[in-house]
């Protein structure tokens, strides 16, 4: 176990899954549905299959998936579903609330409910020793930084100008991005939920030779399945509702290949926060597995808003503002570390 290299593997997963809305932005000429739609088979299907079928043993991916439980399958494809409606309003409060603030709250109450109901429902005796303890008082620490950055988008929303906020954020809208965002949240802690209940599966790939560093990669295949059914009804509903449907074709070519790539490049980056959990957690002690999922969440939140930062959603928003933002991600970087602590006090 070596738990500082696995919470840098799961910070490279971070900045990936906080790098990927940028890339997104520079697609033109096609509606929402419809870029989400394409970067979507990227990052639900076309990645997660190849990725499994790269790090298992060669040929054994069809076996690993004949010899897993139909069940687990069936719960991480189902549970999958449920998080895809949690992806749908996650883009959709990034495109109202900014990549900083949307990020923000949506996986903080991720992070919350994603950590906590896994834990107490196939882990009661995490907390019966110090260490669960330790680890918990962590986890609330980092809903305490979330908590402190949403404040911090408050504050942007009184202190910047409509003409700034709309300058950051063009379809900037408060009220709705905020519900959006707290859909989001508790919908898309239903991956986590789908990570566990696929465990089976990835104890199976384990058996069949794979490497425990890329044991996890077969069950995000499935998981991610169950979310590109949701947002592809969706945004199929969308595409013929909205007559948008015609986008794909409508570009110039230069266009659509520009629009093809970077939503290509969207997807994997978004794919790759789960490749590098799988393989962080694998370096974790039992006792932080189990927290695993606060750790990401912290991390993606922190480099979202160092994104949101670079790109100039807060421009204009004030210092205090600012002050308390920077003091919110100090908060969530300094909770990694006390769930560390368990270790330095040798509980």
């Amino acid at each position: 176990m070596n738990p500082i290299l696995g919470i840098l593997l799961i910070a490279v997963g971070s900045i990936c899954a906080a790098s990927f809305y940028v890339p997104i932005k520079r697609i033109k000429g096609w509606s929402w549905e419809s870029y989400w739609l394409v970067q979507g088979i990227f990052s639900w299907i076309i990645v997660p299959v190849f990725f499994a079928w790269l790090t298992v043993p060669s040929g054994t991916l069809g076996s690993i998936i004949s010899a897993s439980p139909s069940r687990s399958i069936f719960l991480a494809i189902f549970f999958g579903a449920l998080w895809g409606v949690g992806g749908l309003t996650f883009g959709l409060s990034m495109r109202y609330l900014g990549i900083a603030l949307g990020q923000s709250i949506a996986l903080g109450l991720c992070a919350g409910l994603g950590t906590l109901v896994p834990t107490f429902v196939n882990g009661p005796n995490v907390f019966s020793d110090p260490a669960g303890i330790l680890i918990l008082i962590g986890v609330a620490i980092s809903l305490a930084g979330i908590a402190i950055i949403g404040y911090a988008g408050h504050l942007k929303t009184t202190t910047m100008s409509e003409e700034d906020r709309k300058a950051a954020v063009k379809e900037f809208a408060l009220k709705k991005g905020i519900l959006i965002a707290i859909l989001s949240g508790v919908m898309s802690a239903c991956f986590n939920f789908g990570l566990t209940a696929g465990r089976p599966i990835q104890d199976i790939a384990i058996g069949m030779g794979t490497n425990t560093l890329f044991a996890k990669n077969p069950v995000i295949m499935f998981v991610t399945l169950g979310g590109f059914i949701t947002n592809f009804v969706y945004c199929l509903f969308l595409n013929i509702k909205n007559g948008t449907g015609k986008d794909y074709l409508s570009v110039p070519a230069g266009v659509l290949t520009n629009n093809i790539l970077f939503a290509a490049l969207g997807g994997t980056l978004w794919y790759f926060q789960f490749f590098f959990f799988g393989m962080g957690e694998s370096k974790l002690p039992v006792a932080m597995m189990a927290f695993s999922w606060s750790i990401l969440m912290s991390l993606n939140i922190a480099f979202s808003n160092i994104w949101g930062i670079i790109l100039r959603e807060w421009k204009g928003a004030g210092r205090k503002t600012i002050v308390v933002l920077v003091t919110g991600l100090i908060i969530l970087v300094l909770s990694t570390f006390v769930i560390q602590l368990y270790q330095v006090l040798d509980l």
